[in-house]
């Protein structure tokens, strides 16, 4: 008995290993667009590296294109069971975020789609839609191989692609992105307000109807379920600043877009990522579950 397909060739090893640095983050990309999990996402790149080195790639003319294939495919695998798993999730479920720019430890391939807005926009599409808009808008793969990743003709590929951008499109009418200048304008007075414990300048930053969603996964306290309107979203804030005071509020890159990182005792206790529309937050998301911070 093996334990799996021999290694390829020597020189095969060598040029994989020139480029693999090169492909990861598509390969890592792919797999976070589709799943939303770092964790998941860094399983994935290493099941895709694996298979790479026991194959003989030297027939193959886009590597690039091959380990994204390979890596869809193994999302489009994990994805599709993660869906039940999300239905018992205890509360809200959010993106796990993802450090990038200066504060990321590996490249990452940025763009709108790894913000935690897109993310969870996403997160509405069913698991084909989601595989065809990520390979085909994201990655701009031919409908043809977006076919063969998810076992259908072409013209459904086609089909579920269109329906996958429409819903993505329409959402992203509903947002304004608000520049970087903004976003750290309002974060840097938020965290003032926050640390202060000033209620009625916490009010005066977010929307009259933001929504607070935080996600503890029951291994935080955390509320289960997402609280409405701005002055009950500063109200609740004000409430359980003391019990999560932290020692230092970073503001930090996160999904391409700036956030809050909470530490305490040197250790990340919560990343804090918004939505903003005219100088005020519309959406606060808090990622509090230990499980999802770890690499943070």
């Amino acid at each position: 008995m093996g334990d799996g397909p021999a290694p390829g060739p020597p020189e095969h090893q060598d040029v994989l290993g020139a480029e693999w640095e090169t492909h990861r983050p598509a390969v890592f990309g792919v797999a976070y667009r589709l799943l939303g999990s770092v964790a998941d996402a860094e399983d994935v790149a290493q099941d895709v590296w694996l298979r790479a080195a026991r194959a003989d790639l030297r027939a193959v003319d886009d590597l690039r294109a091959w380990l994204v294939t390979v890596a869809a495919r193994r999302s489009y695998d994990i994805l599709k069971s993660a869906r039940s798993r999300r239905e018992t999730y205890v509360g809200p479920w959010l993106p796990e975020p993802l450090l990038t720019g200066p504060d990321a430890s590996v490249p990452v391939l940025v763009d709108e789609s790894v913000s935690a807005a897109l993310l969870l926009v996403m997160e509405e599409l069913s698991p084909p839609e989601r595989v065809a808009f990520v390979l085909h808008d994201v990655f701009g793969f031919e409908f043809g191989r977006v076919a063969e990743v998810l076992d259908v003709s072409v013209p459904n590929a086609r089909q579920l692609g269109s329906r996958g951008r429409r819903q993505v499109v329409k959402a992203r009418r509903a947002v304004v992105p608000a520049s970087r200048a903004e976003r750290e304008r309002v974060l840097t007075a938020f965290r003032a307000a926050y640390e202060a414990g000033d209620l009625a300048g916490l009010v005066e930053l977010l929307h009259p109807g933001a929504v607070y969603v935080t996600d503890g996964g029951a291994k935080a306290f955390a509320a289960r379920k997402v609280i409405h309107g701005g002055e009950r979203v500063a109200e609740v804030m004000v409430r359980v600043g003391p019990r999560w005071r932290a020692d230092r509020i970073d503001l930090v890159e996160v999904g391409g877009e700036l956030a809050l990182v909470f530490r305490r005792e040197g250790r990340v206790y919560s990343v804090d990522t918004v939505e903003i529309a005219g100088g005020l937050i519309t959406a606060y998301r808090r990622v509090i579950n230990p499980d999802k911070l770890s690499h943070v």
